[in-house]
């Protein structure tokens, strides 16, 4: 960085070599050029003929001029020997510093004279944005994008020219996300752009984007913005329970996550996890989807108690028989599969419940157990949250999980 007292700093790059020198060798030559605009530099140092046949096998040092760069310019640097032998050369890709840098940003004009200034008004879901007005200066730009490789337009970037009168502009947006940004820059070729992300440590919206398909029963998620996390389907026993992950479900959650088959159960979920923080969605509790329900009731034959599945649809099931402990998961075995009831000859008008599908008939002795949850599960889709019934009192009372 060359710094002058009332002028501000430039940015310069400093290029450096060693080498062996060679009695052919009459030179080296370091070029950079600008990935952005293909501009090239290059700068060569001359060995002298007396210097060739002394230090001939000496190892040298070799420093180059500054080459002036810009903020943020990505160059591509190549050293050779002059004359080029056999196209051999040396090349280094490097990224200028941008106004983010610390130093940077507080010593470069081109940093602090583009500034704008935002707040976010939420209520209207809009970004006013103060663009900066110096005598003299260029138009400027200011536009909203997506911040994943690149920064994505969202809407057509704003033109603000030097003789107008407001200098805020208002930028709409539909949602808060934390790659949503802002850029502004001015009219000029290669300018620097300044960024700003006003949601950028809010990460709520991105959980939202969940979509089911009727058609094959798959439920989708995908990001709209980069993130580092993992996404599984979990269920919950009860309201404000835990949420506990269903097996074979954890996915990286960086790219559109599908599960295929799902059953549309309220206490179906989706659970989030990143560095920072978990959070949870079930996107089937609203109620908008008919679920299935499970029933216990003394059975017809003594000692038993028959667990009953009532569905709108045909469906297959299993009860599983499970002993509490202190430490989740509870210990469980697969029990016997539910019969399946014969269809009935009712169409979907005729009836206002839900038609008992299935039963399945278990010991008392095994079901009345304290500490024992009788756990059901549908086993015609691939992904399903179970109904759990936990100490039962074996009464004549019936228990329902729904």
């Amino acid at each position: 960085m060359k710094c002058a007292p009332n002028d501000g700093c430039s940015l310069l790059l400093r290029v450096r070599a060693s080498l062996v020198l060679h009695e052919s060798l009459r030179g080296l030559e370091a070029c950079s050029m600008n990935l952005d605009t293909q501009e090239t530099q290059c700068q060569s140092v001359r060995v002298s003929r007396a210097s060739r046949h002394r230090q001939v096998g000496w190892q040298l040092q070799v420093h180059f001029d500054c080459f002036e760069v810009s903020v943020a310019q990505s160059l591509y640097v190549t050293l050779r020997t002059v004359p080029h032998f056999c196209g051999v050369q040396l090349d280094q890709q490097y990224h200028v510093e941008d106004c983010r840098d610390e130093d940077v940003g507080r010593n470069v004009p081109v940093c602090f004279a583009g500034k704008f200034s935002y707040w976010a008004d939420r209520s209207r879901k809009v970004i006013l944005v103060q663009v900066p007005e110096a005598p003299g200066a260029p138009d400027y730009y200011v536009r909203l994008c997506l911040k994943w490789f690149t920064c994505d337009d969202v809407g057509v970037p704003v033109r603000v020219t030097e003789n107008q009168m407001s200098r805020t502009v208002s930028l709409p947006y539909s949602q808060e996300l934390p790659c949503l940004c802002l850029e502004g820059w001015f009219a000029t070729p290669d300018a620097v752009r300044m960024q700003a992300c006003p949601f950028e440590d809010e990460t709520e919206a991105l959980w939202d984007a969940i979509r089911y398909h009727p058609g094959d029963r798959a439920l989708s998620w995908e990001p709209a913005c980069p993130v580092s996390g993992h996404v599984s389907l979990c269920w919950r026993p009860g309201p404000g329970a835990l949420c506990h992950n269903l097996e074979h479900s954890g996915r990286p959650a960086h790219r559109r996550v599908q599960y295929p088959s799902v059953d549309t159960q309220p206490r179906l979920c989706l659970k989030f996890s990143t560095s920072r923080s978990s959070w949870v969605r079930c996107p089937f509790q609203e109620g908008h989807f008919q679920a299935w329900k499970m029933t216990v009731r003394p059975a017809a034959s003594q000692g038993h108690l028959r667990v009953t599945f009532f569905s709108p649809s045909a469906a297959h099931f299993q009860v599983h028989l499970c002993h509490q402990r202190k430490k989740w998961p509870p210990a469980c075995r697969p029990g016997p599969r539910a019969t399946t009831h014969a269809p009935a000859s009712v169409s979907w008008s005729d009836f206002v419940t839900d038609l008992a599908v299935a039963f399945v008939d278990i010991p008392r002795e095994e079901a009345c157990v304290p500490n024992t949850c009788i756990q059901g599960w549908r086993t015609d889709v691939t992904f399903s949250a179970p109904h759990q019934l936990c100490d039962l009192h074996c009464t004549a009372t019936q228990g329902t999980a729904d």
